[in-house]
């Protein structure tokens, strides 16, 4: 059984002041704010070096985050490659402190965070 719980759920007390929606996506749950997706939760059994806080953003941006969000790395595994996210993970010991950063962000509309998603494939 799948379990649809999803996790750190602490960081929606941060973001409530604004109109997220919350969808699920391949056992993952993304965080939409109008059409951009900002972040994705990850807390899985597999390949848990990237489980915790996934934040949509571009590679120009990193560095700059980073700076306001030390605990930041580059989201990387067996199946992702040069990626665009940027991870907060899971068990980093200032991960709440860095998730609530994160979120204030957000809600200050960072145009650092957020990115809108490629269109879906017709299928043909």
């Amino acid at each position: 059984m799948i379990d649809k719980k999803i996790p750190f759920e602490f960081l929606f007390d941060y973001l409530i002041s604004l109109d997220i929606k919350t969808k699920p996506m391949f056992g993952l749950w993304a965080i939409y704010l109008d059409e951009k997706i900002m972040l994705i939760l990850r807390q899985r059994d597999k390949n848990p070096e990237s489980n915790g806080v996934w934040i949509a953003t571009s590679q120009e941006f990193h560095s700059s985050l980073k700076k306001d969000i030390p605990s930041l790395t580059s989201l990387t595994s067996n199946d992702l490659k040069d990626t665009e996210w940027q991870l907060i993970p899971e068990e980093h010991p200032d991960f709440e402190a860095s998730v609530r950063k994160a979120c204030e962000l957000i809600v200050n509309k960072d145009a650092r965070i957020g990115r809108i998603p490629k269109p879906k494939k017709k299928k043909g």
